[in-house]
């Protein structure tokens, strides 16, 4: 874990869950597409990404206050806290 990391939410980030699904629920069910996944460390949701049209996980942030997220896609071994606005790579 980076040494420089000032956000206390990222600071307990040692591992990194694995999700039960690879795909935006809330996309599907409206027949959209997404861009990549991004999976909350709070409750396990899997939403589309900001560069997606819906951006779900950022409105699953909105809606929850959940702050933590990690990105799914192949090789990403990274987490983002919304409310501090920072990553850190694992």
């Amino acid at each position: 874990m980076a040494e420089d990391v000032v956000c206390e939410h990222l600071a307990g980030v040692m591992t990194l869950p694995e999700p039960t699904t690879r795909e935006c629920a809330e996309c599907i069910e409206s027949g959209d597409s997404w861009v990549h996944l991004r999976m909350c460390l709070d409750c396990g949701h899997v939403g589309c990404c900001d560069s997606s049209r819906n951006t779900h996980a950022t409105r699953h942030n909105l809606a929850t206050s959940h702050q933590l997220v990690r990105g799914i896609e192949e090789g990403e071994r990274w987490v983002w806290c919304y409310l501090d606005e920072e990553a850190i790579e694992l």
